[in-house]
């Protein structure tokens, strides 16, 4: 019976109340899954990738959740920091085999986004430690050695 994985839970503070029910979210999911998991914080959603590329060259974890937040604003920021840091996640789960539940909610209002993150709501933290954990295990499939005929 393999390890239960270890996962680094990367979330991003710049909305800080948000942050935290995500973090509460995936942490509880993690726990309830008896996977050990670690909480790094990032000033924003565009730091996320980088965070989870060191922390991928470590070695030391099976998977990873992305947690944030961007809301839309009078400018074309939004655009560029949902767009991008989504890019990047996605670069590192294809190019780099890396296990990772996407959980930055994109939102055009705080009340949007509020109820896509509270834990007593669609709780976007939870499916995104969901998602991370269903590609640990996807990835450990795929990777084990293929049995004798």
């Amino acid at each position: 019976m393999a390890a239960p994985p270890t996962i680094l839970v990367a979330v991003a503070r710049y909305y800080p109340d948000i942050a935290d029910q995500l973090v509460a979210g995936a942490v509880g999911e993690l726990e309830r899954q008896n996977a050990p998991n670690e909480v790094v914080e990032v000033p924003g959603a565009f730091e996320l990738p980088g965070a989870i590329r060191l922390a991928h060259d470590s070695g030391e974890f099976d998977g990873y959740v992305a947690l944030g937040c961007v809301i839309r604003g009078e400018t074309s920021h939004y655009d560029h920091v949902a767009g991008e840091s989504a890019r990047a996640l996605a670069d590192l789960a294809a190019r780099d085999g890396c296990a990772i539940g996407y959980g930055i909610v994109t939102a055009d209002t705080r009340a949007q986004a509020w109820e896509r993150a509270a834990t007593d709501r669609r709780d976007k933290g939870r499916d995104a430690a969901q998602a991370c954990l269903a590609m640990v295990a996807l990835r450990r499939r795929f990777a084990a050695p293929a049995t004798p005929e």
